[in-house]
């Protein structure tokens, strides 16, 4: 595919205009990028309002770095778009999000202009209609008339014919056929590219699951995952939970209840506090802070040192409120330390907005929870732009505090006591580097922690405990249990 100006490198060529004067609205000026456009609206003649809406949505993640799945259920009731409407609203758009890498590398191959030199507007709607035409079996002429109209609707009239065809482009190959041409060589690479993920989380992967699994593990980051509800102890049963929600008891946690679709908001118990939105892995990770066997009796002094935004804190306050103990809850963040106080409500939970390296808290803990900062790589099938927000570098920087904050909770938990260290994340530089690190350094003595997680199997060969939505359907989380060596 060759060709110049602002025409589709296409074989035959879809005639336009002057090539060097036509849809000069489509090229960005590298010096200075524009202003986000305005909406174009709800009601534009030939586009429907999923379009319209998924177009917005795609706007608001790039410029405002907003996160999709924060966003798009709000939009879709502001909206009044329901239903069959709504399910094909959230695939276009979620989707898209999810498929950028590919999605850019064939507009690439099919573009005259680089693609920082398209409108941002422009390249939006491209990689929504080219997502429809890869992955969806909405009919090409649709995919591409909509993507035009988009185009046109965003205020880049001018850039019609430069979007028309590219689109006429992508919709003459398959989506098998696009990705044999453009993968790139390499096993990982490969199967990066062929799972829409950046070489770099790939690799990653790799690291900790062999070649063998790869394919597998990158496949699951791209599948909509179920949510999953935790039961309050005390308040409401997992069975009880089920029956009203209608939806299935989790295969590990006690408390775990998963629904395929839905609302979860909607739902009666979750309104009335008894019930909330948690990931069966993070159940599993909070029950393990109160599960995990202590030398001597458990005098009831609990604490999670990075609390926010609260889930894991408001599990452990409900089973301290069956044992009669207590949980000290640390948050930095003024903003997630409220965030905290909202989700455990009236638990026997007390919330500190202090630095979890320096909580000034008295020692002498029984069980700490340090649920650390990390890259969220283990969650990336939840939020859909995430993968290529993400830098191998936030690596780097996070490792540190990782460290400061275990060697902390290593100074408040009383001899006998246990630490737990976690992450929702699997890379080794956030997971086995930094407990290994603390045993070699700190002197810090590791526990087999797979009985915490019984029934749960294929967790890993260390003592720790590795999930992964492929093997258990719940996120990449990590953690391990240790105890002071004193």
């Amino acid at each position: 595919m060759s060709g110049g100006g602002f025409r589709s490198r296409s074989k035959g060529g879809d005639k336009g205009g002057d090539k060097n004067s036509a849809n000069k609205s489509a090229v960005r000026n590298p010096k200075k990028s524009p202003a986000p456009k305005k909406s174009a609206g709800r009601n534009v003649p030939g586009l429907d309002a999923p379009r319209l809406l998924a177009h917005e949505v795609l706007g608001r993640v790039r410029a405002d770095e907003a996160y999709a799945n924060l966003i798009l259920p709000k939009a879709l009731k502001q909206w009044n778009i329901t239903e069959r409407d709504a399910a094909f609203t959230t695939e276009i758009t979620y989707g898209t999000l999810r498929a950028q890498g590919v999605l850019d590398a064939v507009i690439a191959q099919c573009s005259s202009r680089p693609l920082e030199q398209i409108a941002p507007e422009v390249l939006d709607g491209l990689r929504l209609g080219t997502y429809q035409l890869l992955y969806t079996r909405v009919e090409p002429h649709a995919a591409v008339d909509t993507t035009v109209r988009l185009v046109e609707a965003s205020g880049n009239g001018q850039a019609k014919g430069f979007a028309n065809a590219i689109m006429r482009t992508v919709s003459r190959a398959s989506a098998e056929k696009w990705i044999d041409k453009l993968t790139p060589p390499g096993e990982i690479a490969a199967a990066a590219f062929r799972n829409a993920h950046p070489t770099w989380i790939a690799e990653s992967f790799s690291r900790v699951l062999g070649l063998g699994e790869l394919d597998e593990a990158l496949a699951a980051d791209s599948q909509r995952p179920s949510v999953h509800l935790v039961a309050r102890p005390g308040e409401i049963s997992a069975e009880e939970l089920a029956l009203i929600t209608g939806g299935e008891p989790g295969d590990y946690s006690p408390y775990a209840v998963r629904l395929e679709s839905g609302d979860p908001g909607d739902a009666e118990p979750v309104r009335q506090g008894l019930a909330a939105v948690q990931d069966e892995g993070s159940q599993l990770i909070a029950r393990a802070v109160v599960e995990a066997p202590v030398e001597g009796p458990d005098q009831g002094r609990w604490l999670d040192l990075c609390a926010g935004p609260g889930g894991k804190a408001a599990l452990m306050g409900a089973l301290a409120r069956i044992d009669g103990a207590h949980v000290d809850a640390v948050e930095v963040s003024p903003h997630r330390a409220t965030l905290v106080k909202k989700t455990v409500g009236d638990l026997p939970v007390t919330v500190h907005v202090a630095d979890g390296r320096d909580p000034g808290l008295e020692p002498g803990f029984d069980r700490v929870l340090v649920d650390a900062p990390c890259t969220g790589l283990g969650a990336l099938r939840r939020r859909p732009e995430a993968r290529w927000r993400k830098s191998e570098s936030d690596i780097a920087q996070l490792s540190p505090l990782q460290f400061e904050l275990l060697a902390s909770a290593l100074t408040l938990v009383r001899p006998g006591g246990v630490v737990v260290y976690s992450t929702c994340s699997p890379d080794l530089r956030e997971t086995r580097s930094v407990v290994d690190r603390a045993v070699k350094e700190l002197g810090a003595v590791e526990v087999d922690a797979h009985e915490l997680v019984a029934p749960m199997d294929n967790v890993g060969d260390q003592a720790s405990v590795q999930m992964w939505p492929h093997r258990h359907g719940t996120d990449a989380m990590f953690f391990a249990v240790l105890r002071r060596a004193d």
